[in-house]
């Protein structure tokens, strides 16, 4: 009676072994392991041209089955037809092969953008099932042109009684570093400010015959904003002349660009004692309306006596529509401050006590802060990225 049983055990144990076989894959075949298919990202550059993004499509192990699943794309950062074609069907991969490609035509173009995003989404899939089924499409930006309308004042480029002793216009496909050299870093800058100015091309660049200096909100070496600072010390210095800056301003609470002299003892007396004119500064918040100022002080002092005025467009009119022409004409214990031939503010020797550091060489400033104790911090209708586009400066002294 004991043996029967003991047959009949072993039986039992043998047929559960042959069932569980057959759920993991062995004997049944429809009862096997369904393959696991993933989707690749793609990144890659944007190109002027039309091109396509391919997506690897691929399952972790071949099957006797042919697989098949729908596709479709979604817009996240990039936008149907302007930035990619959408595009939706079946894709399948043949029994026995791993992979398949679908295929997502990019539009091509010429002009700046940040990188942008889309996704490819698979969804029903036949005879497997899926590990991920979304795949990101990055579409890197390689262009630098920034398209700017050419409307507003110009300036002439010669003038009675002056000789252009130098000019940069800005035509060529890099900035000229035998004018300009970039200051780089975050700490600051004396007043507070947010950014983190860099050499980088995201910051500034040569588009279409104009400087553009760009403020981004991006994470950078502990900043949460960058942008760029060029200066012209100990490679283009002027004492007296007339000066031309025709630009495009930015806007935008908490944007601050600024085009400004600083003496060149400035390495050897600081600032103030150094003096300081601000050609031009706007404050983001108060897109019509510029400020001209003459800043000096003793050596030392840490802060700056200072004199100015400011100059307002009218009719709803801002400073980012359209150049304008911001100029000085400047002169022994004289300034005297324009924009589009305008005079709005005059300057001389009897507003200063103690020395008066004008007469004598300066340098040049472009730059976009963000932040500070001026113009205050960005906040939630800041729009990024803000850019200045200077057409060209343009220096001339008496002849």
């Amino acid at each position: 009676m004991l043996k029967n049983i003991w047959i009949y055990s072993v039986l039992l144990l043998i047929a559960f072994s042959i069932s569980s076989c057959k759920e993991n894959g062995g004997g049944d075949n429809n009862n096997e392991e369904l393959p696991k298919l993933t989707i690749s990202n793609v990144s890659l550059v944007e190109g002027d041209a039309n091109s396509n993004f391919s997506f690897k499509v691929s399952n972790n192990f071949s099957s006797s089955k042919e697989i098949s699943f729908n596709f479709h794309t979604e817009e996240v950062t990039a936008g149907f037809d302007i930035d990619f074609i959408e595009t939706s069907g079946t894709a399948t991969i043949p029994a026995g092969a791993r992979e398949t490609y679908i295929e997502v035509e990019i539009v091509g173009d010429i002009y700046l953008e940040q990188d942008e995003q889309f996704k490819l989404v698979l969804s029903n899939p036949v005879n497997a099932t899926f590990l991920n089924n979304e795949g990101i499409g990055t579409i890197r930006n390689d262009d630098t042109f920034v398209f700017v309308p050419e409307d507003g004042y110009i300036t002439p480029e010669s003038y009675v009684g002056y000789d252009l002793v130098w000019a940069d216009e800005f035509n060529g496909t890099s900035i000229n570093s035998s004018n300009w050299t970039h200051e780089i870093g975050g700490h600051g800058w004396g007043n507070n400010e947010l950014q983190y100015y860099t050499s980088r091309a995201e910051n500034s660049y040569i588009s279409d015959g104009n400087l553009v200096i760009q403020a981004n909100q991006e994470s950078h070496n502990g900043s949460n904003y960058t942008s760029a600072r060029m200066i012209t010390a100990g490679k283009q210095e002027f004492t007296f002349g007339r000066v031309d800056i025709r630009a495009i301003l930015p806007e935008g609470q908490g944007i601050w660009p600024a085009l400004w002299m600083l003496g060149g003892n400035f390495w050897d007396t600081g600032w103030p004692a150094c003096g300081e004119i601000d050609i031009m500064e706007l404050i983001g918040h108060e897109p019509s309306k510029i400020h001209g100022t003459c800043h000096w002080g003793e050596q030392g002092q840490g802060f700056s006596n200072n004199y100015g005025n400011s100059y307002s467009l009218t009719n709803g009119k801002k400073f980012s529509d359209e150049y304008h022409v911001f100029s000085i004409i400047w002169e022994y214990n004289t300034i005297r401050f324009l924009v589009n031939d305008t005079q709005y503010f005059y300057f001389d020797n009897g507003n200063v006590s103690g020395a008066y550091p004008f007469n004598a060489d300066f340098f040049f400033i472009f730059n976009i802060a963000v932040g500070g104790n001026w113009p205050g911090s960005p906040d939630n209708t800041t729009v990024f990225p803000q850019r200045m586009h200077v057409d060209y400066i343009r220096v001339f002294q008496p002849n």
